[in-house]
Parts: C-alpha cells; sequence; structure tokens
C-alpha cells in the first residue's frame, strides 16, 4: 500500500499543476461560451489565465529531472544554496554572472559563476533543483524554451545557458 501511495503523490507532484491548469481553462472556455454578460467575460479571463498557468507547468514539468540525486539545493531570499556530499556553496541570484549547462560529469551539472567566488556546481537531479527552474527563469532576457532544449538535448561540452547582460555607461 505504501508503494501504491508513494507512487500516487510522485504522480502529482508531477502532473498536478498542470492537470489544475487545464481544468482552469476548461471551466473558464465553459463560462466564455455558455455564460451570459459579466460571466462570458470572466469566462474568457480565466481560460486565459489558465493557458498561462499551463503553458508555466509545462515548462516546469520539462526542467523536473525527478530528484534523489547527490545533495541538496535550497533557494531562500535570492541565495542559492548546494549542500552536496563533496562540495557545495551558495551564490547571490543578484550577482549570477553566467549560467552553463556541464554535462561533462554524470548526471549533467548547472554551472553557477558569481565574480569573485568559484563556481556553484549543481547536478540536475539534485534534491530540491526543481526550484532552480524558478531562478533561472528570473534571470533577465533568459531564453527558458533554450535551456529546455539543451537540457533535453544533453550536449556534449558545456554550454553557455544565460550571460548576464553588461552594463552600458551613459
Amino acid at each position: 500500500m505504501s508503494f501504491v501511495l508513494s507512487r500516487a503523490r510522485a504522480i502529482l507532484r508531477r502532473w498536478g499543476g498542470l492537470a489544475g491548469a487545464v481544468a482552469v481553462v476548461l471551466a473558464g472556455a465553459y463560462l466564455a461560451l455558455d455564460g451570459y454578460g459579466i460571466y462570458r467575460f470572466l469566462g474568457g479571463a480565466a481560460a486565459l489565465v489558465g493557458a498561462l498557468a499551463a503553458w508555466a507547468a509545462w515548462q516546469r514539468m520539462r526542467f523536473r529531472s525527478g530528484g534523489g540525486g547527490a545533495g541538496v539545493v535550497r533557494v531562500r531570499e535570492g541565495l542559492v544554496t548546494y549542500y552536496g556530499p563533496l562540495t557545495g556553496g551558495a551564490v547571490a541570484l543578484s550577482e549570477i554572472t553566467l549560467l552553463e549547462l556541464d554535462p561533462t560529469g554524470y548526471p549533467a551539472h548547472w554551472a553557477l559563476s558569481q565574480p569573485g567566488q568559484p563556481v556553484l556546481r549543481i547536478p540536475t537531479d539534485a534534491e530540491g533543483a526543481d526550484a532552480l527552474f524558478d531562478v533561472f527563469a528570473s534571470l533577465p532576457g533568459i531564453d527558458t524554451e533554450r535551456m529546455l532544449a539543451e537540457l533535453r538535448r544533453a550536449p556534449d561540452a558545456p554550454v553557455a545557458i544565460w550571460r548576464k547582460p553588461l552594463r552600458r555607461l551613459e
């Protein structure tokens, strides 16, 4: 019984966000098509919000590796911390200058660079690494679709996913 419950929890963790968003889209579409007056407008708005939430949930699902790997990732108050069995460290979100996907180790690692600090390498399957999607998505100008494509493609050499834009002096 315990195995069945843990399996059900894993499925809900993976698909729950997407299923909830699709339910909002369907309910909103029903109201938009069958409602009257303000309900039609509210249904359309709910369907639009649900569609945006479904897109975000789909991206998160594609980023998720399942966890269970070496080490633990914590994201708190703009600080990404990795506690690993052999290494670890912390990087301030505002100080990240380069994000790379490094497939040369097993499993692949995210490499976060910050001036004056050693590169923080986080296995893609570390426990809690799912939280990194929101961290990476908040980097200015990042192309999350490209990041997900590189993760799925499993390149042969390290790939720069994002670089901090240079500030122009005016």
